[in-house]
């Protein structure tokens, strides 16, 4: 499983797995995108066919109030206070419970028992030789974790690419878990190093392999190239600031297809990761 992730929005994530998808159509490859806040990598294969989508549940506590005596166990329990015991009833915070059960295991009344909350949908589709699997969270939810191991669990084995959510928080800790290899997809600027600085140090704390893309060289300065070198992590591939590329990727568009010159390289790339693996 390779992850596609970087420390900051806006680097070019999605651009870099849609595109390193579509060179491989020899292969069978499965794209999934666990950005499930604002999934987009779909959007860039119009010819997809929807063959599953489910809903994704997660277990909320259900208190028989006859049964409870409001001693409080369950909320001293509780360490992400989803729950409050009050003289006259327990009042139930669902968007705070991680679903962990422990309040069920606490309550000496057995007063307390699982239900189930949907937090979005998964969905998953096929264009051409390539699968598709992304998530969409429920509007107003805030924890995105479950959505995306349920989108993981779809994807399942094989030859996946993870398109993960920006940033370095629990949602890209999660979506790059497991990983065997991360490609970390930066810009040559002081915003791109600082947060390239924090995304390595999250998956070297995770022992997790990886290299770097630079997208847009050829604009800022050196100071990235320099910290890659004083660190000695590879510098896999550089795409170059081009007005082209934009202008095809905000129509959504594969720009391999229609630069057909990148293609090979972005295939190369993808053996050069599996070589690093091995």
């Amino acid at each position: 499983m390779l992850s596609v992730a970087s420390g900051k929005g806006g680097t070019g994530k999605t651009l870099v797995a849609t595109n390193l998808a579509a060179s491989l159509p020899e292969r069978r490859v499965i794209l999934a995108d666990c950005d499930v806040e604002e999934p987009n990598a779909h959007l860039f294969f119009p010819d997809r066919e929807t063959i599953e989508e489910a809903e994704i549940s997660v277990p909320i506590p259900v208190v028989d109030e006859d049964r409870c005596s409001r001693c409080g166990e369950c909320s001293q329990f509780c360490a992400f206070h989803a729950l409050a015991v009050f003289p006259s009833e327990v009042l139930i915070f669902p968007e705070l419970c991680h679903g962990c059960g422990g309040c069920v295991i606490a309550c000496p009344e057995r007063a307390i028992s699982e239900g189930s909350r949907n937090v979005g949908r998964i969905y998953h589709a096929r264009a051409g030789p390539a699968d598709l699997v992304w998530g969409e969270l429920r509007i107003g939810e805030a924890r995105t974790t479950p959505l995306i191991r349920a989108v993981k669990e779809m994807a399942g084995g094989g030859r996946v690419i993870i398109d993960s959510p920006p940033g370095t928080s629990c949602p890209m800790v999660e979506a790059v878990r497991g990983s065997d290899f991360c490609l970390l997809v930066t810009e040559p600027t002081p915003f791109g190093l600082y947060d390239l600085k924090i995304a390595v140090k999250v998956l070297e704390d995770m022992e997790i392999p990886h290299g770097v893309l630079i997208n847009k060289s050829g604009i800022g300065d050196r100071a990235v190239y320099r910290y890659l070198q004083e660190r000695n992590i590879p510098l896999l591939m550089e795409i170059p600031m081009s007005r082209r590329i934009a202008e095809i990727y905000s129509r959504g568009g594969i720009f391999i297809r229609e630069m057909p010159e990148w293609a090979g390289r972005l295939s190369h790339l993808w053996t050069e990761m599996e070589e690093m693996i091995s």
